[in-house]
């Protein structure tokens, strides 16, 4: 039995992304969408707003340190595409730092005729004076790397030089003369997910093809990733089997050795010792067991020898109100992130000759309702760490915490980013909707103070509700210059498939139970209009990639609870998402359109088939990336293309690079978002 859209979809050419019909429908909605939204009186507004935020001189450069310099990434009016740079400690402390430029990728593209989009880079350790610097075209997720020389600033040329062709994957340092190499484009091929399946080790002056085999998948499994700690000559191999079931492999004097763990547990090694963070519950050996949500931590020795008779402590203990969020290892310690009622909590855990010790950090660094995000300076010579604080009414700030060996925790302001917006008169509160079977779902709620409760203030709905992804509050100078500021009400849902609540919050909205997800977004909806923040008419919803299937869901299964939607990047044709690009990586989160009992519930949350045409649906505006190669363009092209052949009032408008992320340079983001923001104005607020 098939179940894809196939032949019988009039709109399947619109799959076909770069052909020269397809790509003519695209410019001529994209035109016409600009054409009308630019002329809305507000747009110019917005577009210059968003784009002076996003291009500030005065953000925070953010850094990471290796050796006895920092490195971060940055990107203004000058250097849309960005520059990847170093100072020292003493200079970053100061209001202007000195910057060292080490890739210009403005310069690079123009020298290159290519669109250059920074991937990221790894620095050769403890040495220095190596980097592999990771680059995409226009965005995409396949990238190309090359080996630069951090003295000279200079690219080392082939074949003396380390550079993988463009494809997914990546270079790994082992040490000056070796890279462990990932490319879909291996003579083993790629999985089915369209991922490395083979990791090999790629000695310096000889060529790619001869790479030694370290290791191998099966195709029809997700993709194989290498971690290597440099200082410790640690390998570490992740073996996606799918979404969320995985084996952790050690590079050890013997060969590869499988950690006899849970396949749905995530893995972490540091040194001595495994954490294992649990997504369901285990039992590892008789009379112990440890309930799903639990951080727990053993010696990596005793796992290697016997993951069942090791010395498994619980570190973090879950319950119905809390969700490990995070953790980061440093030189002695490892701290983890807590949400507790989708609020941040942090403790360090250091072990000792007692066995392990925890210390609340909370309260030391003074988190409040804000979103924390906590990572080790230097993950071996250390126990400081990177602390950066955000809130909906509140700038990112950064901080160095030292933990130290006593009690005491020391908290230095390196950098606190002004106001981006005026927040004057705007008051945040967390509010509870019950969902049809019952649950209670948190939301956040941005709005003015004195908010009239007669339903007249326009209002935006965001979520995401997928991938154990949690929302917590953020500042975030777009949503408060183009809606924020205008008196209007931003509200952020916890549904059910993120990570609010931890596994179960998640678990709860999989596969046949994510109509769950949907009857917490509605109800979220709908609890503002009983509450009075908002009506129908005037309330918008917003989401991109899985949060574009949410509320494409909303478009066609609960079209009378809005009135205007903003569709980004999204899935929608649910029958043949498993055949597009990435998509067979997500059947863990959906199901598998090909199994006739798994389509039975997939056609439920299906916008692409659920649409009825006889039922209205409100104002949409669809939006991808031509150089999305992660989730398909023809998702939202086709969608669009179906409203129009039914006359609805559908906005549709393409980016002609920026990959997954929709655009690439902060003109670009610029254009994104204030089309969106336009559209929103001109549906709700009139």
């Amino acid at each position: 039995m098939t179940t894809t859209s196939s032949p019988a979809d009039p709109h399947r050419w619109l799959e076909e992304v770069e052909s020269d019909a397809a790509l003519a429908w695209v410019r001529e909605r994209s035109a016409t969408s600009e054409r009308t939204l630019q002329a809305h009186p507000l747009h110019d507004e917005l577009h210059a707003g968003i784009q002076d935020a996003l291009e500030a001189s005065d953000r925070i450069p953010l850094v990471a340190q290796v050796g006895d310099h920092l490195y971060g990434f940055w990107t203004d009016a000058e250097h849309p595409r960005g520059v990847w740079r170093r100072t020292t400690w003493e200079s970053y402390r100061t209001e202007h730092p000195r910057w060292e430029v080490l890739v210009d990728v403005d310069a690079l593209a123009a020298q290159e005729d290519v669109p250059w989009v920074w991937q990221g880079a790894r620095v050769l350790r403890p040495d220095a004076d190596r980097a592999l610097v990771h680059l995409s075209r226009g965005g995409s997720d396949a990238g190309t790397t090359r080996e630069l020389d951090l003295t000279t600033g200079e690219f080392v040329p082939a074949p003396e030089g380390f550079a993988k062709p463009e494809a997914k994957g990546s270079l790994t340092w082992r040490d000056r003369d070796h890279v462990y190499l990932t490319t879909a484009d291996d003579p083993t091929g790629a999985t089915r997910s369209g991922y490395p399946r083979t990791a090999r080790l790629w000695r310096r002056g000889t060529p790619m093809a001869q790479a030694e085999v370290v290791h191998t998948i099966p195709e029809e499994d997700l993709g194989l990733f290498v971690q290597h700690d440099q200082e410790q000559g640690q390998t570490v191999l992740h073996h996606a089997v799918a979404f969320y079931r995985s084996h952790t492999l050690v590079l050890t004097d013997e060969g590869v050795q499988r950690l006899d763990l849970p396949e749905s547990a995530e893995t972490s090694i540091h040194g001595e010792h495994v954490a294992v963070r649990l997504r369901h519950a285990w039992e590892p050996g008789p009379g112990t067991s440890f309930p799903a949500g639990s951080l727990v931590v053993a010696p990596l020795a005793d796992v290697l020898a016997d993951a069942g008779s090791a010395a498994w402590t619980t570190l973090v203990a879950p319950d119905d109100r809390s969700a490990l969020l995070d953790l980061t290892w440093t030189a002695s310690r490892l701290v983890t992130t807590t949400l507790v009622d989708v609020r941040h909590t942090v403790q360090a855990h250091r072990h000792t000759d007692q066995g392990w010790e925890t210390k609340d950090l909370t309260d030391a660094l003074d988190i409040g309702l804000r979103t924390v995000s906590v990572a080790a300076v230097d993950q071996h010579r250390s126990d400081d760490l990177w602390l950066v604080t955000t809130g909906f009414l509140q700038p990112m700030r950064l901080s160095l915490v030292r933990t130290g060996a006593g009690a005491d925790v020391e908290v230095e302001v390196l950098k606190a980013a002004p106001e981006r917006f005026d927040a004057t008169g705007l008051t945040v509160t967390q509010e509870w909707a019950t969902s049809a079977d019952g649950t209670p779902v948190p939301y956040w709620q941005v709005s003015p103070a004195d908010l009239p409760a007669d339903g007249s203030t326009p209002t935006v709905l965001h979520g995401y509700g997928g991938f154990e992804h949690a929302l917590t509050p953020a500042y975030d100078p777009i949503v408060g210059r183009a809606w924020l500021a205008h008196g209007h009400v931003h509200v952020v849902a916890g549904i059910r498939g993120g990570g609010e609540f931890g596994p179960r919050w998640h678990q709860a909205a999989l596969q046949e139970s994510r109509h769950r997800a949907y009857e917490d977004f509605v109800a979220v909806a709908r609890d503002l209009v009983a509450r009075g923040v908002t009506s129908v008419p005037r309330l918008g919803t917003t989401g991109r990639s899985n949060g574009g299937l949410l509320v494409g869901n909303m478009l066609t299964g609960y079209p009378e609870d809005f009135g205007a939607v903003v569709c980004q990047v999204p899935l929608l044709d649910m029958a043949r998402y498993h055949e597009l690009l990435a998509g067979a990586s997500w059947m863990a989160e959906y199901g598998d359109p090909d199994d006739p009992e798994q389509w039975e519930w997939l056609r439920t949350f299906s916008p692409y088939q659920r649409f009825d045409p006889d039922r209205p649906t409100p104002p949409v505006y669809l939006a991808t990336s031509t150089r999305d190669d992660r989730v398909h363009p023809g998702h939202a092209r086709k969608m669009a293309a179906l409203l129009e052949e039914h006359g609805r009032d559908v906005t549709y408008w393409e980016n002609t690079e920026g990959g997954h992320g929709g655009a690439s340079t902060a003109a670009q983001w610029a254009t994104w978002h204030a089309l969106a923001w336009t559209f929103l104005h001109a549906r709700l607020t009139g």
